[in-house]
């Protein structure tokens, strides 16, 4: 039989409220918050954007080789390159609107509509972490590419080029 005391009650109680506010202290949305996005958000596209920029190159280049010198293995990237422009364009997307929102976020935070606020923020988030998310998506595509190439060097390597290789190690 548990013997109930009134004043371990109060005290756990007493407990659980102080435990409730530190909690409530520590989900509280200032407007330094959503500000501490924008490094890791400009940061991400950046690196989104140098990964368009090379992708945009790549295809550029192919187009020229494949017009002077059409091959099936440029024909093989084509599904992969564009999926990956798909990809970049859905992270840049999702990685601005965040931004957007963080900013709008610190706009409901300054007129006082926190709860609005509140999810606002964590809809950017939510798209910050679909950002991400797809970023290693892409990554996956842009190695299953990678890897029609690297099938296509193995197709070609004679058997000599494979002894050779096997003495020099």
């Amino acid at each position: 039989m548990l013997h109930f005391d009134v004043v371990s009650a109060q005290n756990l109680l007493t407990e659980w409220g102080k435990a409730m506010q530190t909690i409530d202290t520590i989900a509280q949305l200032t407007l330094t918050t959503p500000a501490m996005m924008f490094p890791a958000i400009s940061l991400l596209l950046l690196a989104y954007t140098n990964r368009y920029l090379t992708l945009s190159d790549r295809i550029r280049s192919l187009f020229e080789n494949y017009r002077s010198q059409p091959d099936k293995l440029v024909l093989l990237q084509i599904d992969s390159l564009r999926a990956r422009l798909k990809l970049i364009r859905l992270m840049q997307v999702s990685g601005v609107t965040s931004l957007l929102l963080s900013v709008s976020v610190m706009f409901f935070l300054y007129i006082g509509l926190t709860t609005l606020a509140h999810i606002i923020f964590g809809i950017a988030l939510l798209l910050m972490m679909f950002s991400l998310i797809l970023s290693v998506q892409e990554l996956h595509v842009s190695n299953e590419a990678l890897n029609i190439l690297l099938s296509d060097i193995e197709t070609h390597q004679t058997p000599q080029s494979t002894t050779a290789s096997t003495k020099g190690k």
